[in-house]
């Protein structure tokens, strides 16, 4: 029979505790599926460790993605808020303001949660995507992570991170595509993609 260690009595990655940390700020970019999904992944285990979490979403708004539905059974303490009004590239001219609109209303609300200090960890997605679509400018998120709180935990994810911000970032991890089930024909799938 296996032995298993209490995780509470073992400090098995040498580590400050998650109570003790400073904030990081991190970012997931690149061509690559998963960037979202790696920064939920953050947000899980923050969350297990008994922080708040927020995750402010740039771009989704229109559609309920699974992530969504998950959130809202995971309690208070883990909140999800969809800021954007769907696709960007799908945008026409009379649409774009209506977006850009959306997306400073979603930055103006990630720089009120962040000195609030009501959240552990607060997760900007898509975020890169609203800088690289023009509908906010990079310097903007740029003041915008100048302000973090010292020990806050920010996440940003996205396409094409601008290098100015790769630069402030403790940590940026690019995702890059190898192969996807999209170039063989098969449709984005519930669950996996969304």
């Amino acid at each position: 029979m296996q032995n298993f260690l209490n995780v509470s009595e073992v400090d098995y990655l040498g580590g400050l505790d998650v109570h003790q940390q400073a904030g990081r700020i991190i970012i997931y970019t690149g061509n690559g599926k998963g960037k979202t999904t790696a920064a939920l992944g953050e947000g899980l285990r923050f969350w297990g460790e008994g922080k708040k979490v927020l995750i402010l979403q740039f771009i989704k708004g229109v559609k309920v993605y699974g992530e969504f539905i998950a959130a809202g059974k995971m309690g208070a303490d883990f909140t999800i808020k969809q800021m954007g009004l769907g696709f960007v590239r799908f945008a026409t001219k009379d649409t774009i303001e209506q977006h850009r609109a959306a997306a400073c209303q979603a930055l103006q609300k990630a720089k009120e949660h962040m000195i609030s200090g009501n959240y552990d960890l607060i997760i900007l997605d898509e975020i890169l995507y609203s800088i690289k679509f023009g509908l906010i400018d990079k310097l903007e998120v740029i003041e915008l992570i100048k302000i973090k709180p010292e020990k806050l935990e920010i996440v940003l994810t996205g396409r094409d991170a601008p290098e100015e911000l790769t630069n402030m970032a403790d940590i940026a991890i690019e995702v890059r595509e190898v192969k996807h089930h999209l170039r063989q024909g098969i449709l984005a799938q519930k669950g996996i993609e969304f």
